[in-house]
């Protein structure tokens, strides 16, 4: 682990105040779930999903309202399933990352398969870092640790969470599999990791302000799109090659599958880019619509002739 991002670790013993005691409690039950076998973990988070559901109903509606403009195809009956299935996939990204944390290697061997690494290994031989592209995905976490043994150090962009023992819970399970936490802000340190011929997972499916973006189409909705990540092609000569978690099974089995580089990226023209990485989301999502990261408002910011979808 990089001297940098082990500066930004506070001891948890700091968070001994009463409103931290939920947390503490949450992350016993977390460690105790993943001592389990695998399929009472995964059992153990679809339960935490069905009361996420029920507990968390501004979120509920937002993941419902996405669905409902991403598949319009889809009846009533089928929308509400897929919102429960939606949360139960989140229930048990909580577990996955506690098992991120916790779980040995030889434990995760047994459940991830990696597909495509030679395209990371050929990636990686031009020297200049590889963009590792992808989305918010279930089983994102674990993936981080199937990668590790196989790659470089790798760094990852980041969101500090408001919450500051959720956020060092956070980045000791990251902190298992990547080398370095980068926010959004700290572009030096993203062009550096990349110039150290290091791996950068970066996902490109929420933009945070209208600097710096595009209203594409995504699922055929009018999305505020970031094109930040053509820049930082465009500046560091990184070639990008998307990479896709995927659980199978209910988590009995996961696969991480990298797919050849991408050709012509950046092509000059941001909005052709990021219309070529919304498609490629599209298509991962479309495979298992549940394990993606309904629950934020993708259509929010949008130009003002354009109706707000989560009124």
């Amino acid at each position: 682990m990089s001297t940098r991002m082990s500066t930004e670790f506070v001891p948890l013993y700091r968070f001994w105040q009463p409103r931290f005691w939920p947390g503490w409690l949450a992350l016993a039950c977390m460690r105790l779930i993943v001592l389990l076998p695998q399929p009472m973990r995964m059992a153990c988070g679809r339960v935490l999903g069905r009361l996420m559901y029920r507990l968390i109903p501004r979120r509920r509606q937002v993941a419902r309202r996405n669905l409902e403009l991403c598949f319009p195809e889809l009846h009533e009956q089928a929308l509400t399933d897929l919102t429960r299935q939606h949360f139960e996939s989140l229930g048990m990204g909580v577990i996955e990352l506690g098992m991120a944390w916790w779980c040995s290697d030889r434990q995760l061997d047994k459940l991830i398969t990696v597909t495509g690494i030679e395209h990371m290994h050929s990636a990686l031989g031009k020297g200049k870092g590889v963009i590792m592209l992808s989305g918010h995905f279930a089983a994102t976490e674990l993936s981080g640790r199937a990668l590790q043994p196989l790659l470089p150090p790798m760094a990852a962009m980041y969101r500090p969470s408001d919450n500051p023992m959720n956020d060092q819970v956070i980045r000791r399970c990251r902190g298992s599999s990547t080398a370095e936490l980068i926010t959004k802000a700290s572009i030096r340190r993203l062009l550096k990791a990349l110039k150290a011929n290091h791996p950068l997972w970066y996902a490109a499916d929420q933009a945070y302000s209208r600097k710096g973006t595009v209203l594409v189409p995504f699922f055929g909705e009018p999305a505020v799109t970031n094109t930040a990540i053509s820049q930082i092609a465009r500046v560091s000569g990184a070639p990008i090659v998307p990479f896709f978690p995927l659980r199978l099974d209910n988590g009995r089995h996961y696969e991480v599958a990298f797919l050849p580089p991408l050709d012509n990226f950046p092509s000059g023209d941001p909005e052709a880019d990021a219309i070529l990485v919304n498609t490629l989301l599209e298509q991962q999502i479309r495979k298992a619509p549940e394990q993606y990261y309904w629950v934020h408002r993708r259509f929010k910011d949008r130009p003002e002739n354009y109706p707000d979808p989560y009124i």
